[in-house]
């Protein structure tokens, strides 16, 4: 059976939802995810400002810059979670195989729906009517055999619109476009294939496959064969709602201006901690895997992990590893851009019971923490921290995802399998 496949990219979406909230907003240019002078990066702009250039991971300066009149918003990300869980309750009425990719994207199989809801093209509008009538917010939905394609229609659709690539047309689809339309092309790909001659779709597709291979290595490979209308490699090579359990948990921060002093860039680390900690407990899961992420005012960026023998979802242990690599690997004196922290690996809970004293210790120490938890749900994100990270106080990034995105698997992962998974890849 020839598989029908539905993207559905909500439309300017955190826009979107600030406008419901705060209506006078509408047709004005908004910038999402800070203030105009700040270091961070647009996490959405509305259509109006996109006019002027403005576009999502620009700098907000720079944003600034290009559009003065923007009104800028810090964002609201509890309201973003919560509307993401609304949308994957609408795709529900529309197909059992759905997969957030994002927060604000998503892939539906339609495949064998038509009796429910009619053709690909009537599904999509009354996918439409509904998304609009239940929640009052636009997508824009691509359709195709491969989610690959599917993926770029979407974003070809913009703004609240729909295209369908019927069977057997991908190929020619893909050809005439820019090579870096392609999902997983950034910057760094685009140049490497631009040096071998290729600055289309189409150019990379007549490649041969293990050419490619030889010259780019492997997820170029797979690259060149989705330049030709199919779904291959990592995610692609598994079914929709197969890649529902988390990977990875991470939560980065940028400073405004480098910062150079050692206590208050641990105190940063400790905040980091807690926000990726709670993510743990939201989901119900253990990390043995702990990452530090160091980038230095030079832009020099450097990466250093730790796998612990007892898998942990508390915000001291988390912390206590951080703090140590932190110690270890930043030269004294050095200024500092931005700092990460990152956990994976998971388990659903820890492989092997600890000494009696140290079980009664960390339960003290959860209870502790799940009651944080709770008055953080209640006040909010800074209403109650850890001694360590009071003096980091800071939001949440707009555009981070949480952990747990709607139809995610709060606890699937066996030791076993939490040993085999591996982070999705970045864009290149």
């Amino acid at each position: 059976m020839e598989r029908t496949y539905f993207h559905v990219d909500m439309d300017a979406f955190f826009v979107s939802v600030e406008e419901l909230y705060d209506p006078s907003l509408k047709g004005k240019p908004v910038v999402v995810g800070g203030k105009a002078n700040e270091r961070g990066v647009v996490a959405a702009a509305s259509y109006a400002a996109r006019k002027f250039g403005v576009h999502s991971a620009m700098p907000l300066r720079t944003a600034a810059k290009m559009c003065p009149q923007a009104v800028f918003v810090e964002g609201h990300p509890e309201r973003y979670r919560e509307y993401s869980g609304r949308v994957h309750t609408v795709l529900e009425k529309f197909s059992p195989l759905v997969e957030m990719a994002s927060i604000d994207e998503a892939y539906l199989d339609m495949t064998g729906t038509e009796r429910l809801h009619g053709p690909a093209l009537r599904a999509a509008h009354l996918l439409h009517e509904t998304m609009k009538r239940e929640i009052n917010l636009n997508c824009s939905i691509g359709i195709a055999g491969a989610r690959v394609v599917a993926k770029i229609c979407s974003d070809q659709a913009k703004p609240n619109g729909v295209l369908w690539i019927v069977p057997g047309a991908e190929a020619a689809f893909l050809a005439p476009l820019e090579i870096r339309r392609m999902p997983g092309v950034g910057k760094v790909t685009e140049q490497k294939l631009q040096e071998m001659g290729i600055r289309l779709v189409g150019e990379l597709a007549k490649w041969d496959v293990e050419k490619v291979r030889e010259e780019l290595g492997e997820w170029a490979a797979t690259l060149a064969e989705k330049a030709r209308g199919t779904d291959a490699g990592g995610w692609y090579d598994t079914a929709i709602g197969e890649n529902s359990d988390t990977k990875s948990i991470s939560h980065e921060h940028t400073f405004s201006r480098d910062e150079g002093d050692a206590q208050a860039l641990e105190s940063m680390l400790a905040r980091l901690s807690e926000m990726v900690c709670r993510r743990l407990r939201e989901q119900k899961l253990h990390a043995r895997k702990i990452e530090l992420k160091l980038r230095f005012a030079d832009f020099t960026t450097i990466t250093r992990g730790r796998t612990v023998e007892h898998p942990t979802q508390l915000d001291t242990e988390v912390f206590g590893i951080v703090r140590e690599l932190f110690r270890a690997n930043r030269k004294a004196g050095s200024m500092i851009r931005l700092l990460g922290v990152k956990v994976a690996s998971f388990e659903d809970a820890p492989a092997e019971q600890l000494a009696l004293l140290d079980a009664g210790r960390d339960d003290r120490m959860r209870t502790a923490l799940t009651t944080m938890d709770k008055l953080r749900d209640k006040f909010g994100e800074n209403a109650v921290s850890l001694a360590t990270g009071m003096k980091a106080r800071f939001r949440e990034k707009t555009h981070d995802n949480p952990a747990a995105l709607p139809g995610r698997k709060p606890s699937a992962l066996s030791s076993q399998q939490s040993a085999k998974t591996k982070d999705k890849g970045e864009e290149q």
